[in-house]
């Protein structure tokens, strides 16, 4: 699954308009292969948003993290794929059966329309949270946040979900439960010398390739630079020089 790092970079579009979006493809193409478009952009515009990053020949990552009842994160997940999406996600603590309701929906969908199979990532524990803040939000006792993750991410991986997305504090652990071919895609990246923002549980770029991450989601540090292909070529290269490619 993993390969050279422009194969691993996700860039995410988190922008108010889809102008400002159209503008970073632009200038983030020629290097950039991946771009995530969250709830911030989508809200805002709609299908026109995934439409834009499909139509320059780029990898689609739709991270609206569904999470409801079987039936309707299954409705849901089956009309991404008419997106063209190639990675989504949902949150694992919906569930086992909304996980499975959701992979298989994925694949019949993208079988009908002859399509391969978008990527399907779980949700474990948000890079916003700290140990103390899950137990006051999960009223979790005796387990640690890592002992959580991985306890989701084995859940996802029964369902059949592809990989999860988790902090990049947990790659190795996610890794050594759940086997090398299950998928992490890590955010909380913030390259060397820049601040953490609302991010608690952060790496560089390098630590987190290193580790084992076969992708890694960054935002901020990218689309508010005053030179985004630049901050990109610079997260590329640091990258390239974790595994030596």
């Amino acid at each position: 699954m993993r390969h050279g790092p422009a194969d691993r970079l996700i860039v995410a579009l988190d922008v108010d308009t889809l102008a400002e979006a159209e503008r970073l493809l632009d200038i983030l193409s020629p290097d950039v292969e991946i771009f995530k478009i969250g709830s911030r952009l989508f809200t805002a515009s709609g299908p026109a948003a995934a439409e834009a990053v499909k139509a320059r020949g780029k990898r689609l990552f739709l991270d609206l993290k569904f999470h409801d009842i079987p039936n309707t994160v299954a409705g849901g997940v089956a009309a991404s794929v008419e997106l063209g999406v190639d990675m989504l996600t949902l949150h694992t603590t919906g569930g086992e059966a909304m996980l499975r309701s959701a992979q298989i929906a994925v694949e019949e969908r993208a079988r009908q329309l002859g399509r391969q199979p978008p990527l399907l990532l779980g949700v474990t524990v948000l890079t916003s949270l700290d140990g103390p803040a899950l137990e006051r939000v999960w009223g979790l006792k005796g387990r640690s946040l890592e002992e959580e993750v991985i306890s989701l991410a084995l859940m996802a991986k029964k369902a059949g979900v592809d990989g999860v997305v988790a902090s990049p504090r947990e790659i190795r652990s996610v890794k050594d439960h759940c086997g090398d071919g299950f998928a992490v895609v890590t955010p909380g990246i913030r390259p060397t010398g820049g601040g953490s923002d609302d991010q608690v549980r952060t790496m560089t770029p390098g630590e987190a390739v290193a580790e084992g991450a076969d992708f890694i989601v960054v935002g901020r540090p990218i689309v508010r630079a005053s030179d985004p292909l630049e901050a990109a070529r610079a997260i590329l290269g640091e990258m390239g020089e974790a595994i030596g490619g």
